[in-house]
């Protein structure tokens, strides 16, 4: 068995450049996400995101595939990964966030039962070169919130871990989040003084008809998520997802909801479903994007009133679904959407 030092050590990254955030003072603008991301294929995207000028990058997970229980073998795929040189020239002038999914985490689908996951989690860490100061280090799992912006302008990352503690999916009584990491959820909800509270989560929040991964597989976690937003009136709640290979929007805007949740979903950075059948998502806004991708929020502080647009750009840099309401909305509104064009 090679013990967690040992396998920390495989994992030789270049210099540290400014790829972890050391800025949280100023106001967050703009934010690209994105996931689905193998280390093996060529990767267009980076010089398409970076001349959109994001403030902040988030993976949201599948950022390699590793797929494998062999944690020799993880460590080389992420360095691969971390030495890209066009994701490397990205990330020396972008702030780097993000969480895992099933592929990254090590195996697919997998969750809990998972054997190597703790080593598998200092492998994240170390790829998103998190300071070894940061407390996520010293906690299971992968999960953490950074907060960006002064009063007024704030903006709270929530990074969900939603394989670490999961059990199996559509047990009855199966848990996504685990004990420690819900109650964690909780505080940091309910402490949150930031006008933009954004839960950055590995698989869909909202989207409950198709058969593959999603929250809807874990009834009791969804529901309790849902419940607590409500129940608690937490403002500006806004859901980032990946895992899907397609890329849209939905909107929850109903009795569970005090105000319309949105769920950008963004999946495709090196490979997508170019030959999606289609499927039901009673909470779709606008059509959607079945090629190579990427998600962006555009944060207007300065508009009256100040705005949240909600992208998903192409390859060519084309926005092809977008939806943009006040920010005030996450209080109470309904958004103004706009279909693909």
């Amino acid at each position: 068995m090679i013990c967690r030092a040992t396998i920390l050590l495989l994992l030789t990254v270049a210099p540290l450049w400014a790829k972890f955030p050391d800025d949280f003072e100023s106001p967050l603008t703009r934010i690209a996400f994105g996931s689905c991301n193998k280390q093996t294929l060529p990767q267009p995207m980076w010089d398409v995101i970076a001349a959109q000028h994001p403030d902040l990058w988030i993976w949201m997970g599948d950022n390699i595939y590793g797929d494998t229980r062999d944690m020799t073998i993880l460590a080389a795929k992420y360095e691969k990964q971390f030495k890209q040189p066009d994701y490397a020239k990205f990330r020396e002038a972008t702030p780097v966030l993000g969480t895992w999914d099933d592929h990254d985490y090590g195996e697919n689908d997998s969750g809990s039962w998972y054997p190597p996951k703790a080593i598998a989690r200092d492998l994240a860490l170390n790829f998103f070169e998190v300071p070894d100061t940061d407390e996520r280090w010293s906690r299971e799992g992968l999960y953490g919130s950074y907060t960006f912006g002064p009063e007024g302008q704030r903006v709270k990352v929530l990074l969900i871990d939603d394989r670490y503690f999961a059990g199996k999916p559509k047990n009855p009584g199966s848990d996504l989040l685990g004990a420690e990491q819900w109650t964690w959820l909780q505080k940091e909800l309910k402490s949150s003084d930031a006008q933009i509270n954004l839960i950055v989560t590995g698989i869909q929040f909202l989207s409950e008809d198709h058969k593959y991964e999603k929250w809807a597989n874990f009834p009791p976690s969804r529901a309790g998520l849902l419940n607590f937003i409500l129940e608690e009136n937490i403002p500006g709640v806004v859901f980032i997802s990946g895992d899907r290979h397609i890329h849209e929007i939905s909107i929850k805007n109903d009795a569970e909801t005090p105000y319309p949740l949105l769920d950008i979903t963004s999946s495709g950075l090196t490979h997508s479903w170019n030959n999606f059948p289609g499927e039901t998502n009673r909470y779709r806004s606008g059509g959607i994007h079945t090629d190579l991708g990427f998600g962006l929020i555009e944060l207007d502080w300065d508009a009256t009133p100040a705005t949240l647009t909600a992208k998903l750009i192409n390859r060519s840099g084309d926005t092809v679904n977008y939806v943009s309401m006040p920010i005030d909305a996450l209080k109470a509104a309904s958004p103004t959407t706009q279909p693909d064009q």
